[in-house]
């Protein structure tokens, strides 16, 4: 018989590749031995079984289709409305902080926004295909991320009920949210203890918002409860990333040529979508994780750990 290969290299050292495999082990062992670490681990690990990295890209395509009508019908509203009245209105204060659209309201505006009724009607119609694009592919992502059976997954009518009462709760709260975030920025005279609790407020919406969006387009009976961890991760984090990207149209895209402001514009906000969109499959496969106890998981390779 041959003899066998030693377990380490020349003179007993180990190679680098026994030091890699010794030193993943070692952090497995770690992270498995620490209930929100192997909760982290078990959550990426199966985003990456559900593909959530197209899943995500889908979101952000249908968002883009989406984002970009409702620019359209929101300056052919301001348009019809007047920028005068809307200027010292408290949407307007938030409108003010938006690209493109925040620099054409005012009296003072170069370019004042006059309203159309073709381009609303196209808006509306855009705003509609986008709309109806991202419920559809949230219902399927959350059945993917489910494990729903195709068999009992609903049809088009079921998908379209659940997809327009979506829509009603998205624009409620995407209507509150511009309030507060009018209320919350819009003017010196507010102490700062009024802004802090409005932007508690603020917070709980995005995770209303989430925790409605789980429980509604999800294809399987499941309690608030169930879903309320995955929402308030995705709610927090929604909030963060709306933050951050407010503070890039302030100091960055305010500041840039006309031009480049606009490629910037198209770019962060593609970026922004696919981020929200990440944030938002990681709070689904959180609730997963956590109703099936699919923790701990191998940082490489192997299926889920018995608990």
């Amino acid at each position: 018989m041959h003899d066998q290969a030693p377990a380490t290299g020349p003179l007993g050292r180990r190679t680098p590749r026994e030091r890699w495999a010794a030193s993943v082990a070692a952090a497995d062992r770690w992270q498995q031995a620490h209930r929100g670490l192997a909760v982290a681990v078990a959550v990426v690990r199966k985003f990456g079984d559900d593909r959530g990295g197209s899943l995500a890209a889908l979101f952000a395509y249908y968002g883009f289709l989406a984002v970009f009508p409702l620019l359209l019908v929101l300056t052919t509203v301001l348009g019809f409305v007047g920028n005068d009245r809307l200027e010292h209105h408290v949407i307007g204060t938030a409108l003010h902080q938006f690209p493109v659209v925040g620099d054409q309201i005012g009296a003072t505006a170069a370019h004042p926004l006059h309203g159309s009724g073709l381009g609303l009607v196209v808006g509306l119609l855009g705003l509609l295909y986008g709309s109806l694009g991202i419920v559809q592919i949230a219902q399927r992502a959350l059945a993917d991320v489910w494990d729903v059976p195709e068999d009992d997954r609903p049809g088009f009518a079921g998908r379209l009920g659940r997809g327009l009462a979506f829509l009603a709760a998205l624009a409620v709260a995407l209507l509150a949210s511009s309030v507060l975030a009018g209320l919350a920025t819009g003017g010196g005279s507010r102490g700062p203890a009024m802004r802090v609790g409005l932007l508690a407020v603020e917070l709980a919406v995005a995770v209303g918002l989430m925790l409605v969006a789980f429980c509604v387009l999800t294809p399987i009976r499941t309690s608030w409860r169930t879903m309320l961890p995955g929402a308030v991760v995705a709610g927090l984090a929604y909030a963060g990333l709306v933050v951050l990207g407010a503070a890039l149209v302030q100091h960055q895209l305010r500041r840039a040529q006309a031009v480049y402001g606009q490629f910037a514009f198209v770019l962060g906000l593609l970026g922004w979508l696919v981020l929200v969109s990440q944030v938002t499959l990681y709070g689904a496969e959180l609730n997963v994780v956590l109703h099936r106890h699919l923790w701990p998981r191998l940082l490489v390779g192997g299926e889920a750990e018995p608990p």
